[in-house]
């Protein structure tokens, strides 16, 4: 094992090789889950002038005490910019996000008022500041917004909004080649006839899609080195090319000779995991290249701790590790010095989220995805853990979100 890499290791050096993608400018609506690559300022100052939070009445707190009663002396609705001073001894008639007239300095909801002829009264002490937005309390003109880097979400996108800004500078999303390798694949909606239906270039390019790539397949190469290194060739007119299958030392895995003959320059080889061992990274110029292991479940899995986090980082994304304590449901045993990843089912149950490992658990059986919310990480000193032992678990993108929000909320999250 002395040859193989840790996940951690591997991990530091593909992140190494990431390079920034160039700037682009994009509509709003077209922004969410890209990375802000420039800082934005405020243009608005926001809200512009002080305004109810509520439907209600405009007072001076110290008139609208318990037992009093107020004369309404007009009523401001939202949208009106300049409403007459607050006479003395009066309230004002006011709705939600209408500007406050001079000389007052609450609001009461309209619901804790009892209507008393041409005014009304009041059951309730009144503070100062009750139910009013300050000007500016949200953004001032020209103070920061939004730092570059920021992931864009609709928080953000909406704060963007409010700032009458249409348009934004982002990191480009990368466009990644998919190439497998195999004589015996077919591609999907072909017949099979006695071949296998090419499963991995499907699946990656979704994959490639929900980390914010744009996914380009090349199609299936045969099992020849000229072949494979045209494909190659193409690929690296990409940002990232992944090749699949053919990276093991079998006599008909040509892939690592192809990646070189094509100008790559291999960064690592094998991985101290399973699944996924046989695994190479580098660059060939402006591309970064890997070559995935060819069974269907190693190459997710493989995409999942080493080229999505590549694809998040090249858009100036964040990215750790996301670990969440659970507890198995089962004992699970594996050889020490080697990392497992286990495909599970993550629930919270009695005040803690248990991982139960789905019966599947072949490399090749694509059924073990099905229903796998996160991956149990076993990590190589590790040698076996009992029913009801602590594990930190990994969610995974191919299911994103079916770990609940009711989970992820009771949870203390670890990122290393």
């Amino acid at each position: 094992m002395g040859s193989l890499l840790t996940v951690e290791e591997a991990q530091r050096r593909v992140l190494a090789l990431v390079e920034p993608l160039g700037v682009e400018r994009v509509a709003l609506r077209g922004a969410r889950g890209r990375a802000l690559a420039e800082p934005c300022a405020a243009r608005l100052t926001l809200p512009p002038w002080d305004n109810s939070a509520m439907d209600g009445y405009a007072v001076r707190a110290g008139q609208a005490q318990p037992g009093a009663v107020l004369p309404v002396a007009f009523t401001i609705p939202a949208g009106r910019q300049t409403p007459p001073a607050l006479p003395e001894g009066c309230c004002a008639r006011i709705m939600t996000g209408a500007p406050m007239p001079a000389g007052a300095d609450a609001v009461v909801m309209q619901e804790r008022v009892q209507v008393v002829g041409q005014g009304v009264q009041f059951a309730e002490a009144t503070a100062v500041g009750q139910h009013v937005r300050r000007r500016g309390e949200d953004t001032i003109e020209g103070a920061p917004l939004l730092a570059a880097g920021t992931a864009l979400g609709v928080g953000e996108l909406s704060a963007l909004a409010s700032q009458n800004v249409p348009w934004v500078a982002v990191r480009r999303r990368p466009s990644v080649a998919i190439c497998t390798s195999g004589d015996e694949l077919v591609p999907l909606g072909a017949l099979p006839q006695g071949g296998i239906v090419d499963s991995n270039s499907p699946a990656l390019a979704l994959a490639v899609e929900a980390a914010g790539g744009l996914a380009v397949p090349l199609g299936i190469a045969a099992d020849s080195l000229d072949d494979l290194a045209r494909h190659v060739r193409r690929g690296l007119e990409h940002d990232v090319l992944l090749v699949v299958a053919g990276a093991s030392v079998g006599d008909k895995d040509f892939t690592r000779a192809a990646l070189e003959q094509e100008g790559a320059s291999l960064d690592f080889w094998r991985v101290a995991m399973k699944p996924g061992k046989p695994l190479a990274a580098g660059r060939a110029g402006k591309t970064l290249v890997f070559a995935l292991p060819g069974n269907p479940v190693s190459a997710l899995v493989t995409f999942e701790l080493f080229v999505r986090p590549c694809l998040l980082a090249a858009q100036g994304l964040p990215w750790a590790p996301l670990r969440l304590p659970a507890r198995t449901t089962q004992a699970l045993r594996k050889p020490k010095d080697i990392s497992h990843f286990v495909r599970a089912q993550a629930t919270w149950k009695q005040g803690h989220l248990e991982a139960t490992p789905l019966p599947q658990q072949s490399s090749g059986a694509l059924t073990s995805l099905c229903g796998a919310t996160c991956l149990i990480e076993l990590p190589a000193a590790v040698t076996e853990v009992a029913a009801g032992g602590d594990v930190c678990v990994l969610p995974v993108s191919w299911n994103d979100g079916l770990i609940s929000v009711q989970s992820l909320s009771n949870v203390d999250i670890q990122r290393s």
